[in-house]
C-alpha cells in the first residue's frame, strides 16, 4: 500500500479526533507519536488524558505551560504563555505530520533553549507585532537579536506538494493562524481550502479497514523486547570476546622464542652461576686451614660449600611496599620465567619451617621469633 495513502487516513482520524475533543472544550495537551493507538481494525484513538485540561474559549483562564512533550511543544509554551487555546493540540499535530512524511522527529530539542531555536531555525522567529501582543514572561529571554527568516516549505521541499499548505499552517509561530482542527478538515473557511488539498487529492486517504496489521506493541511489550534484545547482544558480544581469547591462548601457546632471546637467557644465566661460584670459593679461602679447625673448635669439613640453587633472590630492603598474605608462601632463587620452558632443571625451593604470620599483634611475634620460628623476609 502507498505510504501517502496511510499517512493521510492517520492524519484524517488524528484531525477528527481533536476536532471531537475541542468541541467538547477539552485540550490534550500532550499529542506525540507514543500517545496516539491503533488497533486491529486501523482504528486511530487518542490515548493518554493524563495533561487533558478543560477550557472556555470566551472566558480563558490561567493555565500552566509546563505540558507537552518537548519535541512536539509549540513556542508560546516554550515562551511561557500561560493563556492558549487549540493551538497547543493543532502544533502537536503538524509535527506528527511531519514526522510521518519524514520518518523521524522533525524537531527533536535536548533541552528548551534548544528546542526554540529549532523551531526558530525552522518556522522563523515571530514578528514584532505578536512579540507586543502576546506579552509573553520570557520573551526578553529569548527573543532573538536577529530575525530568522521562516522556511518550512524549503526545508520540506521533498514531501509531496498537497502536504506542503497543510504542514505549514499547522507549524504557524502565531497560533492564531493555525486555525482549529474543522478548519483543516473541511474547506469551507476561505484560506484552509489550500490546506484542505491535502485531503481532495490523489490518492486518497485509505479506509482504516485496509491498513496494514500490526502485532501488539504496548509500552512493557517493547521494554521486554528491548531488554531481550540487548541480553542477546551482551551474549554474543561475550562469546565473540571469548573466541578470540582462545585463539590468542593458542597462538601463544604454538609460538616459539626468538634464538637470541634464548642465547641471552642462557648467558645471564651461566655468568650469575660463575659469580656466585667464584664468591662461594672466595669465602671458603678466608676459612683457617684444615689443622687449624680441631684449635678454634669448628669440625673438619664444617665450611659447607654455598649451593648457587639455593640462593634467596635478591630483596631490595629499601622498598616499602608489602604484600599482606595470612597464608604460607615459598621463597625460591632462579631465572625469572617457567624453568621446563627454557630448558632448565626444576630449581630447588626454600621453604622455611615455620612462617611469621603477619597478622598477630607484635608481642606475639617476638614470642614467636624466641620459640625459634623462621622469618621470611
Amino acid at each position: 500500500m502507498h505510504l501517502q495513502l496511510q499517512i493521510k487516513c492517520y492524519m484524517n482520524q488524528l484531525l477528527s479526533g481533536l476536532e471531537h475533543c475541542h468541541n467538547r472544550h477539552v485540550l490534550h495537551r500532550d499529542i506525540k507519536g507514543s500517545n496516539l493507538l491503533v488497533d486491529n481494525e486501523g482504528i486511530l484513538k487518542i490515548a493518554d488524558f493524563g495533561l487533558a485540561s478543560f477550557f472556555d474559549p470566551n472566558h480563558r483562564h490561567p493555565m500552566t505551560s509546563r505540558v507537552v512533550t518537548l519535541w512536539y511543544r509549540p513556542p508560546e509554551l516554550l515562551l511561557g504563555a500561560t493563556s492558549y487555546g487549540v493551538g497547543v493540540d493543532l502544533w502537536s499535530a503538524g509535527c506528527i505530520l511531519g514526522e510521518l512524511l519524514a520518518g523521524k522527529p522533525i524537531m527533536p530539542g535536548r533541552t528548551e533553549v534548544e528546542q526554540l531555536h529549532k523551531i526558530y531555525k525552522l518556522c522563523g522567529s515571530p514578528s514584532d507585532e505578536y512579540w507586543k501582543r502576546s506579552k509573553l514572561p520570557n520573551a526578553t529571554l529569548f527573543k532573538p537579536r536577529d530575525p530568522y527568516k521562516r522556511c518550512v516549505r524549503e526545508t520540506f521541499k521533498g514531501f509531496p506538494p498537497s502536504a506542503l499548505p497543510l504542514i505549514d499552517n499547522l507549524l504557524a509561530i502565531d497560533p492564531v493562524e493555525r486555525k482549529t482542527a474543522s478548519d483543516a478538515l473541511r474547506s469551507e473557511v476561505g484560506f484552509l481550502k489550500i490546506s484542505n488539498f491535502f485531503f481532495m487529492t490523489e490518492p486518497y486517504a485509505c479506509d482504516p479497514s485496509s491498513l496494514p496489521k500490526y502485532p501488539p506493541s504496548k509500552e512493557m511489550d517493547a521494554k521486554r523486547r528491548d531488554d531481550e534484545m540487548r541480553r542477546q547482544r551482551a551474549a554474543n558480544k561475550t562469546r565473540v570476546d571469548g573466541s578470540k581469547k582462545h585463539r590468542t591462548r593458542d597462538r601463544a601457546v604454538k609460538a616459539f622464542p626468538a634464538p637470541e632471546a634464548n642465547a641471552e637467557l642462557q648467558s645471564n644465566i651461566d655468568r650469575r652461576r660463575l659469580i656466585t661460584h667464584a664468591n662461594a670459593k672466595s669465602k671458603s679461602e678466608k676459612f683457617p686451614p684444615p689443622h687449624q679447625d680441631a684449635q678454634l673448635g669448628v669440625p673438619l669439613g664444617s665450611s659447607h660449600r654455598i649451593d648457587p640453587d639455593t640462593i634467596p633472590a635478591d630483596v631490595s630492603f629499601i622498598s616499602t611496599t608489602y604484600t599482606y598474605s595470612k597464608e604460607p608462601f615459598q621463597a625460591w632463587s632462579g631465572p625469572i620465567g617457567n624453568d621446563a620452558d627454557i630448558g632448565l632443571p626444576m630449581q630447588k625451593k626454600h621453604i622455611a619451617g615455620d612462617v611469621f604470620d603477619l597478622s598477630k599483634s607484635p608481642k606475639g611475634a617476638h614470642m614467636d621469633k624466641f620459640k625459634g620460628k623462621g622469618i621470611i623476609a
